[in-house]
C-alpha cells in the first residue's frame, strides 16, 4: 500500500531531525530546515497526519470502503491501513516529544517547538482523543495504535495547551481508556494456567515499554497522577477504593477478580507517589491488610500472584502493630515459594529481596534460611529469571555472616544453574541474564566468606573451571569471571596450581578478543604476581610462538595497552601497575627487566609532558618511584643512559605538590629518598646538586600523607548528619496553566539535540571527559609496600645518609629551607616517639 509505504519514508526521514532542503546547485543547504524556519511548510504533512488516524475502517461485513478488513486480530495488525495508523499515530508522537515542547527545545527549535505547541499538538489530540475511545465504544483498534496514542496522551499532560484540553476528559480517558487497557485479558489468563513459562516472559520482557498498551496506559496514569494530582489523584482512588469495597461485598462466586487485580495493580503503580505523601502512607497499611493480605490464599492464582507484587511495592509501609502484621506477611509471602503456580512462586521469591530489609524481618528469615535457599534453586531449575537471582543475591548479602555452612552448596548449585542457563542457548534471552546473574550472586557468595578463606577451598573446585570455560570463550560472561578470580587469587593463603591455569588464559583472552578488559583484568594479574612471586617468576607456558615465560606475558600486556591508541589512558595507567607489582613483589630479581620498563614509562612519560590532565604523568612517576625504590642504582643508570635524570627528576619535583593520590605521593617519597640510599660520591654531579630539592620535595608529601592519615581517622569518627525531610508533601503537581518542567528530562533532551545535530555518540552515552574522571582506586592496589611506613622510612634514610656522608649532608642542610628543617624535625620526633613506645623495631627497609 502506497501510503503506508510513504509514511515509513516520512518517519525515516525526520525520526532524528527534520531535513534541511537542497540549494540551486543540489547540494545540502547550509542553512536551517525549511519547516524549523518555516512551521507552516509542515502543515499538509500534519494534515495527512490527521487524516490517516481518523480515517474510519468499518468491519468487511459493512460493504464499506475501505473494504476487506480481516475478522482475526493478527491479521487486523498486519492490514495495511492500520500499519498505516500505526505510523501515523508514532510519526505524531516522535514529533511531539523531540519538536513539541518548548521547555526541551535547543535554540534553533524553539519557535518551531511554540508553533507545535501551540498549534499542531492541540490539533493532533481530536484524532488522537477519537482513536483512544474505539474499544470504549465496542469498536477495534491494534493495541500498537492504542499504545502510541496512549505515549501522545501521556506528553499532552505535561504541556499545558494540550493539558487543559484533555482536563474535562481525564475520567474516561483513566476509567474508561487506561484502566481497562490495564487488566488482564482472557489470554493472559489462560497463559497463567497453561503457559506459565510464557506468561513469566512477557510480564518480565523489557521489550514491553515498546508495545504493549498496558505498560503506555500505566506510564499515562502515573504522570496524571504525579504532574496533574491536584485533578486526578483523590478521584482515582475514589474510584479504586470502591472497586476493592465492592469486591469484599460481593459473594465470593460472583466476584469480579479481574477488576480487583488492575485496582491493585493501578496503586502498586502509584506506590512511590502514595508513600510519599503522608495522608495516603499512613492508610496503606489498611489497605495491604484488608485488601491484600486475604488475596495471599485466594483459589485464584493470579491474585496470588498480584499479591506478592504488591509487598514489592509497598514494602516500605509503616506497621502501627507489635510486628505480627510483618511477621504474618513474611510468612505469607514464605507460603508462596512452594505455590503450585510458577508466576507466584516468581513474584513470591521477589517478594522476599524487599522484605528482607524491613526491620526486624531478619529475625523471622534466617531460622529459616536453609529452607529459603532451597526454594530458590528449585524455582531456579524451572525457570531463568534474572530477577530470582537477584532476590537471592540480595539474601545472601544480607545474611552474609551466616551463609559460611551454605557456602559450597550454594556454589554448587549456582555453577550447575550457571551452566544450564548457558545451555539453554543464545535465542534465550531470560536464560543469558539469569545466567550473568548466577555469577554475580556466586561473587556475593565470596564476597559473604572472604573473611573465612578457608572455605575457598571446598568452592574452589567448583569455580575454578566455569572460570576457565568461560577465558577460553569469546568474552561472554568474561566480567563476572574476573571478578571470581580477583576473589580466588585474594583471599586464599595460596594459588592452586589449577588456578594458576588462568594465567595464561588471560594473556590469551588479552591478546586476542578481551583488550577492553584490562581494567577488569589487572586486580588478578595483581594477585598472582604478589601471592607467590616464585611461581610466577619460574613460570612458563608453551604458546604458538614459543614458550613464553609468565612474566613476558605481563611486559606484553602493558607494552601492548600503553602503546595502543584504542586503549584510554585509564586502561593505561591500570596497566602500569602491573610492572609496580613486578617491581614490589620480586625484589632483586628482575633487574633485567629495568631496560624495559624504562623504554615503555620514559617514551609515554615524553608523550604526556605537556597534557592537560596530570594523572598518567602521575602514574608513570608511581612506575619511576617504584624502579628506584628496587634498585636506585641501576635506575639511576637507566635514565643516565638516556641522559634524561635532571629532565625527569625536576619534572617529577616540579608535580610533587599537585599530587593527590596516596599511591603516587607515598611511590614519589619512596623513590626520590631511595636516590639518597646511595653515597653521595657516586651520584653524578646534577644529581647530587639537587639533594637539598629531592629532600623538601620528598619531605613535603610525607607529612602530606601524616596530615591525610590522621584527618581519614577523624573523618571515620564524625557523625553522620541525617537528610532532611522532604518539604514538597502535599504537592500534588502543576496547575493547568504550567507546563511540566524537570531538571533530568531537560539535560537528557539537550543531549540527545546535541547528537542529532551531528554530536559523538560517545560522549552522549558516557560524557564529557569521562575517561578523565575516571577513579584508577590507588586502594585497590596492593604489595609489599603497603608495610612500608613513608614517616618512618623518611626518618631512615635521611638520618643514615647524614651518618654516612655528615659533610655533604651538613651542607644539604645548610641549603635547606627553613620550613623543611623545621618539618625534619617534627617527622624525626615523631618516628622516635612511635618507636618509643612500641619498642625495638627494625629500620624500614
Amino acid at each position: 500500500m502506497m501510503l503506508k509505504q510513504i509514511l515509513k519514508i516520512f518517519w525515516s526521514s525526520t525520526q532524528f531531525y527534520l531535513p534541511g532542503g537542497n540549494a540551486a546547485d543540489g547540494s545540502a543547504a547550509a542553512g536551517p530546515s525549511p519547516a524549523l524556519a518555516n512551521p507552516d511548510a509542515m502543515e499538509p504533512w500534519f494534515g495527512v497526519l490527521r487524516a490517516v488516524l481518523t480515517k474510519p475502517l468499518p468491519e468487511a461485513s459493512t460493504g464499506l470502503e475501505p473494504r476487506n478488513q480481516p475478522e482475526s486480530v493478527e491479521e487486523r495488525n498486519a492490514w495495511p491501513w492500520w500499519k498505516a495508523k500505526k505510523w501515523a499515530a508514532q510519526i505524531m508522537t516522535r514529533l511531539f516529544s523531540r519538536y513539541g515542547i518548548p521547555n526541551y527545545a535547543e535554540d534553533e527549535v524553539k519557535e518551531f517547538a511554540k508553533y507545535f505547541s501551540q498549534n499542531v499538538a492541540p490539533s493532533f489530540l481530536g484524532p488522537v482523543c477519537e482513536t483512544l475511545g474505539l474499544r470504549p465504544s465496542g469498536r477495534f483498534c491494534t493495541d500498537r495504535v492504542v499504545h502510541l496514542c496512549l505515549n501522545f496522551v501521556d506528553l499532552a499532560v505535561e504541556l499545558a495547551p494540550t493539558y487543559k484540553l484533555l482536563k474535562p476528559h481525564m475520567e474516561f480517558l483513566l476509567y474508561k481508556v487506561c484502566f481497562p487497557a490495564m487488566c488482564l485479558t482472557e489470554e493472559d489468563i489462560d497463559e497463567f494456567e497453561n503457559d506459565p513459562h510464557e506468561f513469566v516472559h512477557k510480564q518480565n520482557s523489557p521489550l514491553a515499554d515498546f508495545y504493549d498498551p498496558r505498560i503506555s496506559a500505566i506510564t499515562l496514569v502515573t504522570s496524571a497522577v504525579k504532574y496533574r494530582g491536584q485533578d486526578t489523584l483523590r478521584p482515582l482512588l475514589g474510584f479504586l477504593n470502591e472497586i476493592l469495597q465492592r469486591y469484599s461485598a460481593t459473594p465470593e462466586g460472583e466476584r469480579n477478580h479481574v477488576e480487583k487485580d488492575c485496582a491493585l495493580l493501578t496503586l502498586g503503580s502509584l506506590s512511590e507517589i502514595l508513600l510519599g505523601k503522608k495522608k495516603y502512607a499512613s492508610e496503606l497499611e489498611g489497605l495491604m491488610v484488608t485488601s491484600v493480605f486475604p488475596d495471599f490464599s485466594s483459589p485464584v492464582g493470579f491474585l496470588r500472584c498480584r499479591a506478592c507484587w504488591m509487598v514489592q511495592r509497598f514494602s516500605a509501609v509503616t506497621w502501627t502493630d507489635d510486628g505480627s502484621h510483618l511477621r504474618e506477611l513474611i510468612q505469607l509471602v514464605l507460603q508462596r515459594l512452594s505455590d503450585p503456580a510458577l508466576p507466584v512462586q516468581i513474584e513470591a521469591s521477589k517478594a522476599l529481596r524487599f522484605l528482607i530489609e524491613v526491620d526486624g524481618a531478619d529475625a523471622a528469615l534466617l531460622p529459616v534460611l536453609p529452607q529459603i535457599l532451597h526454594e530458590y534453586f528449585r524455582i531456579m531449575n524451572e525457570i531463568g529469571n534474572d530477577e530470582v537471582v537477584a532476590a537471592l543475591q540480595v539474601i545472601i548479602d544480607t545474611f552474609g555472616e551466616h551463609i559460611g555452612p551454605h557456602a559450597v552448596a550454594l556454589v554448587t548449585q549456582l555453577a550447575t544453574a550457571f551452566k544450564n542457563y548457558v545451555d539453554a542457548g543464545e535465542d534465550d534471552d531470560d536464560a543469558a541474564m539469569a545466567a550473568a546473574q548466577c555469577l554475580e550472586c556466586i561473587n556475593t557468595v565470596l564476597k559473604g566468606t572472604c573473611e573465612r578463606p578457608e572455605l575457598y577451598t571446598g568452592m574452589e573446585p567448583h569455580l575454578v573451571p566455569l572460570v576457565l570455560q568461560i577465558l577460553g570463550n569469546d568474552g561472554e560472561y568474561l566480567e563476572f569471571a574476573l571478578d571470581t578470580l580477583t576473589f580466588l587469587t585474594y583471599f586464599p593463603l595460596r594459588i592452586s596450581p589449577q588456578l594458576w591455569e588462568a594465567f595464561p588464559l588471560l594473556y590469551v583472552a588479552f591478546e586476542n578478543w578481551a583488550f577492553d578488559y584490562m581494567i577488569l583484568m589487572t586486580p588478578p594479574l595483581n594477585n598472582f604476581i604478589s601471592k607467590d612471586p616464585s611461581h610466577f617468576l619460574a613460570a612458563a607456558v608453551d604458546m604458538p610462538e614459543g614458550n613464553v615465560k609468565y612474566i613476558d606475558m605481563i611486559f606484553g600486556i602493558v607494552s601492548k595497552s600503553v602503546n595502543e591508541e584504542r586503549a584510554s589512558e585509564s586502561e593505561q595507567r591500570k596497566a602500569l601497575t602491573l610492572y609496580m607489582s613486578v617491581l614490589h613483589n620480586c625484589p632483586g630479581q628482575v633487574d633485567s627487566y629495568l631496560p624495559a620498563i624504562n623504554d615503555v614509562a620514559l617514551a609515554k612519560l615524553g608523550q604526556q609532558v605537556n597534557a592537560e590532565n596530570p594523572a598518567t604523568r602521575h602514574s608513570l612517576f608511581q612506575v619511576l618511584g617504584s624502579a628506584f625504590y628496587y634498585n636506585p642504582e641501576a635506575e639511576l643508570a637507566e635514565l643516565e643512559r638516556r641522559g634524561c635524570t635532571a629532565q625527569v627528576l625536576a619534572q617529577w619535583m616540579k608535580e610533587a605538590d599537585a599530587m593527590e593520590g596516596w599511591l603516587s605521593r607515598k611511590m614519589t617519597v619512596l623513590g626520590l629518598l631511595s636516590i639518597l640510599r646511595l653515597p653521595a660520591a657516586s651520584l653524578p654531579q646534577h644529581v647530587g646538586s639537587m639533594i637539598p630539592e629531592i629532600i623538601t620535595a620528598a619531605v613535603k608529601l610525607a607529612v602530606k600523607l601524616k596530615e591525610d592519615a590522621e584527618k581519614g581517622l577523624k573523618d571515620d569518627d564524625a557523625a553522620i548528619e541525617p537528610e532532611a525531610g522532604d518539604d514538597d508533601d502535599e504537592w500534588e503537581g502543576f496547575d493547568e496553566d504550567e507546563d511540566v518542567t524537570n531538571p533530568n528530562d531537560e539535560a537528557y533532551m539537550s543531549a540527545l539535540n546535541k547528537l542529532s545535530a551531528g554530536g559523538d555518540v560517545s560522549q552522549f552515552l558516557l560524557g564529557d571527559g569521562w575517561d578523565d574522571d575516571f577513579d584508577d582506586g590507588d586502594d585497590d592496589f596492593h604489595s609489599p609496600i603497603d608495610n612500608v611506613d613513608e614517616m618512618h622510612f623518611t626518618n631512615d634514610v635521611l638520618k643514615e645518609a647524614y651518618r654516612r656522608d655528615p659533610e655533604v649532608y651538613q651542607q644539604v642542610q645548610a641549603a635547606l629551607p627553613a620550613d623543611t628543617v623545621s618539618s625534619c624535625q617534627h617527622l624525626f620526633a615523631a618516628v622516635d616517639g612511635q618507636r618509643s613506645q612500641a619498642g625495638p623495631s627494625s629500620p624500614a627497609s
